[in-house]
């Protein structure tokens, strides 16, 4: 396969909160071939999420928000989530500290980044840098729910892990890096202990 790419020209739809671009790009088929497409594509920064847990309860710090475009697709419009949110131009770590203070009002412990993903490859440009990390039952800082200036409103509640798994088999968690996160902490807990 030619791995070929080539942008023939850039189009601006739109640049308020991200930037809207329409792209006429061809690149190289499978058959040794080319092909010319236009596709949209949105660029708002990439962005960093956390399952906080605490292991001596077995709990999980979960967060709910308003989100337009379930919403607009006939869902639910508060959607389940962990705390995450932009990077704005700071290194993952850095914004995921800042994001769960900011949301939940807990401070994230031994934060440890299990992967990066696409969330929606074929539109987005953002890349979400998704962590686990620790906090401790009771001792959050402040009330959390998100900065005000921004237009948050995030509602902070602290269920156990187990109640949250099932959240996804019930379709009440939609939000694709918390399902991922929550799998990727189930096989964490799921290895033996190293000895040690």
């Amino acid at each position: 396969m030619s791995k070929t790419v080539r942008i023939n020209s850039v189009t601006r739809l739109s640049d308020n909160w991200g930037r809207l671009n329409s792209y006429e790009v061809t690149h190289g088929r499978r058959d040794g071939g080319e092909q010319t497409v236009l596709r949209e594509v949105y660029e708002h920064g990439s962005a960093a999420a956390v399952l906080l847990y605490a292991p001596e309860t077995g709990t999980v710090i979960l967060t709910r928000q308003f989100r337009l475009p379930p919403f607009l697709n006939g869902d639910p419009a508060w959607v389940i989530e962990v705390p995450s949110g932009k990077l704005d131009g700071e290194a993952p770590a850095i914004a995921a500290q800042r994001e769960v203070l900011e949301e939940t009002g807990y401070v994230a412990r031994d934060l440890v980044l299990v992967f990066s993903a696409y969330v929606s490859p074929g539109s987005l440009t953002e890349q979400c840098a998704c962590f686990i990390g620790q906090y401790e039952a009771g001792q959050r800082l402040h009330d959390g729910g998100g900065l005000a200036a921004e237009g948050e409103d995030i509602e902070v509640f602290e269920i156990s892990f187990a109640a949250a798994l099932g959240m996804i088999a019930s379709g009440e968690i939609v939000d694709a890096p918390t399902i991922l996160l929550l799998q990727a902490q189930a096989l964490r807990l799921a290895q033996p202990a190293s000895p040690g």
